[in-house]
């Protein structure tokens, strides 16, 4: 046998005895892993999520009494305590009529009651439809169940015929055929302005 088929042969014998032992290395130095340990949160972190329990981006579909689809979302839900109703945070709820009309309604707080249909918005609240309105107020409670809802206290807004405010608001959807209307109440001051476009 010439030197060179003996190193092919010493080679693959080496070679394998090497490869072998870097692994039996690698698992001989790696940490053990404890079973049992706990996930590295901070106390405090726990007790904060304990205490601040909610659910993240909830999105709720359904369709009311009178045919109109129903959309609700927001970006937190803490879940009702005792008498106290879920509380939310960048809650939307949106109203779609058979008709094709939408009115959708934004607000940076709000409440939910499952039980009774109902949605409270207060904070930042706006209100702004398909037909061009967008309208600001201070607190809406929505009853979602029967395509319904009412601001009790003042609201301005602006929409095809100029800039407008009243004492109160009223969203109703009476019957399939007559749709989704907004009704204002109490006072009611409209500014006209003529260069906008009538609907």
């Amino acid at each position: 046998m010439d030197r060179y088929s003996r190193w092919v042969t010493f080679l693959k014998v080496l070679l394998p005895l090497a490869a072998l032992g870097l692994l039996s290395t690698l698992f001989l130095l790696s940490r053990k892993v404890d079973p049992d340990a706990t996930i590295p949160f901070a106390d405090r972190e726990i007790a904060d999520r304990l205490r601040d329990q909610q659910i993240t981006a909830p999105a709720f579909t359904g369709t009311s009494s009178k045919g109109d689809d129903i959309f609700i979302s927001a970006a937190t839900v803490s879940p009702p305590i005792g008498d106290k109703p879920a509380q939310a945070r960048e809650i939307e709820a949106r109203l779609e009529g058979k008709r094709g009309q939408m009115i959708r309604m934004r607000a940076t707080q709000g409440t939910l009651e499952d039980k009774i249909g109902r949605a409270t918005l207060f904070e930042n609240v706006v209100i702004d439809t398909s037909t061009g309105y967008v309208i600001r107020t201070d607190l809406l409670t929505a009853q979602l169940d029967e395509s319904a809802a009412s601001s009790p206290g003042q609201v301005h807004g602006n929409g095809p015929l100029g800039e407008f405010s009243a004492g109160s608001m009223e969203i109703t959807s009476e019957n399939e055929r007559d749709g989704l209307h907004i009704v204002f109440k109490n006072g009611i001051r409209l500014l006209y302005d003529p260069k906008q476009p009538e609907r």
